[in-house]
């Protein structure tokens, strides 16, 4: 098992590398139309929106953000597969201009704008950004309609173009039966609320061209490429950012495209590139552990369970995920125009004693010297 990784320096407004109907799942975070970090952003593809913002005309600022990203969203929409899908995750804006404090509804202007060109929509993700800041409360606190309620969570818009994806020959039936969720899995990460991911504010090196970046978490990309594509499939982000996507894209088996203006971010992605194969290890031993502890859990507090894993022989709730099989990295290799190549172990990382109800470690290979992290 291999997948392949590539890197586009460009703007997104045009994917001309990209043929039609070659993407099987978008996962994204685009800058934030309203959010003050990205003007410069905006401003160096339109200087109407400059000129809107100094002129105090925030609502013509904010449509001019979100033309820019429309462009996106059109190419979005045409490399995509029919019966694929866009994850698109998006905050809206609180911003005081010329004295007038409002919110401007970003999600609502992009989810209208993938409605007229085609997308069907599908139940969204609040992702809930919880802080117990005691000054998180914006206006003049006790006196009524002074103040306003805060802003702690941001969208992940989930869409579809065309109709439902059909799995029709027995391999891919197998490969998507392989890609399944564990149950407990299934109920947590389906849920419309996920208020378990903690949002990442990261400072940069100082050589990359922006001072902050609101990278959305490894977390939250790796659980809707799970959800929503299969191993093999192809995953687009068009505003790659610090590489997250194609990060989870490597871990789940999948193949990925990440497209960034910003070239200094190579500084960045290359040496997590580097670092994947252990640090995904480690993180897909870590989902596993979390499997077998549901389990042993399970099993004290309501019996055996009927069905058992084939791979690891570990007990499952469902037939479906009797099939499930993470595969673990074997080795990533590098050529010099920003392509990424993972080779895959097809062996399970790890089996669970039935006769003690635990799991036991074993490495995928000779050269494996990170078992000692499991427990850290």
């Amino acid at each position: 098992m291999q997948t392949t990784h590539q890197i586009f320096y460009r703007d997104a407004r045009d994917l001309k590398e990209i043929p039609s109907e070659s993407v099987d799942l978008v996962v994204t975070s685009p800058p934030y139309p309203m959010i003050g970090m990205w003007d410069d952003i905006f401003g160096s593809q339109n200087v109407e929106i400059e000129k809107a913002l100094k002129a105090g005309d925030g609502k013509l600022a904010h449509e001019l953000m979100h033309e820019i990203l429309d462009s996106v969203w059109d190419e979005v929409f045409r490399v995509l597969k029919d019966g694929r899908f866009a994850c698109i995750n998006i905050g809206d804006a609180t911003r005081k201009v010329n004295g007038d404090f409002c919110l401007y509804p970003n999600h609502a202007r992009i989810l209208n704008y993938l409605l007229d060109i085609g997308f069907s929509a599908l139940p969204d993700i609040l992702w809930r950004k919880q802080t117990n800041a005691p000054n998180k409360f914006m206006g003049s606190g006790m006196l009524p309609a002074g103040a306003y309620v805060t802003l702690e969570h941001e969208y992940i818009l989930i869409l579809r173009k065309g109709s439902k994806r059909e799995f029709k020959t027995e391999c891919e039936k197998q490969n998507r039966r392989e890609s399944a969720l564990f149950w407990e899995e299934r109920n947590i990460w389906y849920s419309d609320v996920w208020m378990d991911i903690k949002g990442t504010g990261q400072r940069l090196s100082d050589e990359l061209s922006r001072l902050r970046s609101a990278t959305f978490p490894y977390d939250l990309a790796y659980r809707l490429i799970n959800m929503y594509s299969v191993k093999g499939d192809v995953i687009l982000d068009p505003f790659l950012g610090m590489g997250t996507t194609i990060a989870a894209a490597m871990t789940s088996g999948r193949n990925s495209i990440g497209v960034e203006i910003d070239k200094s971010f190579h500084s960045a992605i290359c040496p997590m590139a580097q670092q994947i194969v252990n640090f995904s290890n480690d993180y897909l031993r870590d989902r596993l552990m979390r499997h077998f502890a549901f389990v042993e859990d399970r099993i004290q507090k309501s019996g055996p369970l009927k069905y058992t894993n084939r791979y690891y022989e570990c007990p499952v709730v469902t037939s479906q995920e009797q099939s499930i099989l993470l595969n673990g990295l074997n080795e990533v290799r590098e050529s010099d125009d920003n392509i990424f190549e993972i080779a895959y172990s097809e062996r399970p990382q790890s089996i669970y004693d039935q006769s003690r109800n635990k799991m036991t470690i074993e490495p995928l290979d000779k050269s494996e010297t990170q078992l000692d992290l499991l427990n850290r």
